[in-house]
């Protein structure tokens, strides 16, 4: 569990780093948004191709809606939620999401 908890921490640290610089938006993050925008990338993450474009918009639109650190956490819980309920997510491919 341990082990696992890492990559968890550096999705976490890298959609951080993508949603600081977002412009400010009055915007509630909900685990449904975040699931829905980041749904696209599953494919991508489980070893696909590169990621397809609705995977990207998805990130785009989370980096604008992401714009306070209560948002940010909540995104962030989000995924870590969503990524112990999928099964064979490639951890580096999540790092590597364009932002």
């Amino acid at each position: 569990q341990m082990a696992s908890s890492t990559p968890f921490k550096v999705a976490c640290a890298l959609l951080l780093c993508m949603v600081v610089a977002a412009p400010h938006a009055e915007a509630a993050i909900t685990c449904g948004t975040v699931t829905s925008k980041m749904g696209q990338c599953v494919s991508y993450l489980k070893g696909g191709a590169g990621p397809s474009a609705p995977c990207c918009a998805g990130i785009k639109t989370l980096k604008t809606m992401a714009t306070t650190p209560a948002d940010r956490q909540t995104a962030c819980g989000c995924l870590k939620s969503a990524a112990k309920a999928i099964q064979g997510l490639d951890y580096k491919k999540a790092a590597a999401l364009p932002g």
